[in-house]
């Protein structure tokens, strides 16, 4: 099975670039099967990592940035992929 764990935070006006930047430098214990990183108007940040394991898994996840970056907690989604 695939699971997708999804992290969006939006930054602080005018800090989107920061909070770029600091997603980048993040790395996790644990390489993905694959991970992306989008950007959005509203200094927003999503970061998309899939995994080979179980919907319950325990699995590595960014952690929450420094709040001189964001304005408000992280939003955070898991999701299984679905065959067909």
């Amino acid at each position: 099975m695939t699971v997708a764990l999804m992290w969006e935070a939006r930054a602080l006006e005018g800090r989107g670039a920061d909070l770029l930047a600091w997603v980048c430098e993040q790395d996790l214990p644990a390489r993905p099967l694959r991970r992306e990183v989008l950007r959005a108007p509203e200094d927003r940040v999503l970061v998309i990592t899939w995994w080979d394991a179980s919907y319950d898994a325990e699995l590595p996840e960014l952690p929450e940035p420094s709040g001189e970056l964001v304005g408000r907690a992280v939003h955070r989604w898991r999701f299984e992929s679905v065959d067909g």
